[in-house]
């Protein structure tokens, strides 16, 4: 039998619609905690994208691949060692790599592993579909939850610091210390304007969406 082409129209659909009506943060309203804790700044909200992205998508290959190995009844905990062994690779990528990033994500790289996104990609695809698909599925899941992460935290780096990823945006010259008229926004940067900024984007998502997905 032919191979199906890796960017097929399946595969590419697979890719792009959690990018949009299938989003799992908007749509789906899935991994909706660890989008309020680590988006007070963009560094870290990359971060965890990519960190989530990984994960979701080398666990999900690997579930495909042994998805008919697997006795039923202890499929659950198989997919919590994989996916807690890729997190445990991750945060150690992290913490040698980008150590004060992964001080600011603190427990939350942990977390991923009870990440609803995760988990339930890994049980609605990869359990009954091929290891490619099932890459690509989880690929485009995790950057549909790293482009919400990364659309809160730029709003709020930008208006609770004045700064994009650590560098000045907004000129020291505008602030009312230095004769400006411009002053940062704190309450931007605290926990309740996360979910206000989450719960915007998820108004505008399903109100521009004729056909949202389903829960």
């Amino acid at each position: 039998m032919e191979k199906e082409p890796f960017f097929s129209a399946k595969n590419l659909k697979l890719l792009t619609e959690p990018l949009g009506r299938s989003n799992p943060v908007t749509v789906l309203v899935l991994g909706v905690c660890s989008a309020l804790a680590v988006t007070v700044k963009l560094e870290p909200a990359v971060a965890m994208a990519v960190a989530v992205t990984a994960v979701i998508a080398v666990s999900s290959f690997i579930m495909s691949l042994l998805r008919s190995t697997i006795p039923n009844r202890i499929r659950i905990i198989v997919q919590l060692v994989i996916v807690s062994l890729m997190v445990i690779l991750v945060d150690q990528v992290l913490r040698a790599f980008a150590y004060d990033v992964s001080k600011q994500l603190s427990v939350f790289v942990g977390l991923i592993i009870t990440n609803c996104i995760v988990m339930g990609r890994i049980e609605a695809f990869a359990l009954g579909n091929k290891p490619w698909p099932s890459l690509i599925d989880g690929i485009g899941n995790g950057l549909g939850y790293g482009m919400i992460l990364v659309a809160v935290s730029c709003c709020r780096e930008l208006l609770g610091s004045g700064t994009l990823w650590g560098y000045r945006v907004i000129p020291s010259s505008f602030y009312i210390a230095n004769g400006g008229v411009y002053e940062n926004n704190g309450l931007v940067i605290l926990p309740p304007m996360a979910l206000i900024l989450l719960g915007i984007i998820i108004w505008v998502q399903r109100s521009r969406s004729k056909n949202p997905a389903k829960r």
